[in-house]
């Protein structure tokens, strides 16, 4: 149980720490680069911070499936298998 409850500690720290930094390096770029930018309403360094949110979720949901598949792959063999 205590494995469980620290994995998802990690899985909600992960989630946090890369929209954050995708919102940050979005509205970084925007408000050096991309001051005309206009995206949903907003323009700058907003508009920029959101597509990088967005691209933070690509990011994690990209890194959810290779996981998953890799954890899938990664079945404990038995005896008498080959």
């Amino acid at each position: 149980m205590l494995k469980l409850i620290w994995r998802m500690i990690g899985i909600l720290a992960t989630v946090i720490i890369t929209l954050l930094l995708g919102m940050l390096v979005g509205a970084w770029f925007g408000g050096n680069y991309a001051e005309d930018f206009q995206f949903n309403g907003v323009r700058g360094y907003e508009a920029t911070g959101q597509i990088g949110l967005l691209c933070g979720v690509i990011v994690l949901l990209l890194l959810g499936a290779y996981y998953w598949a890799r954890g899938k792959n990664n079945k404990p063999k038995r005896d008498g298998d080959d």
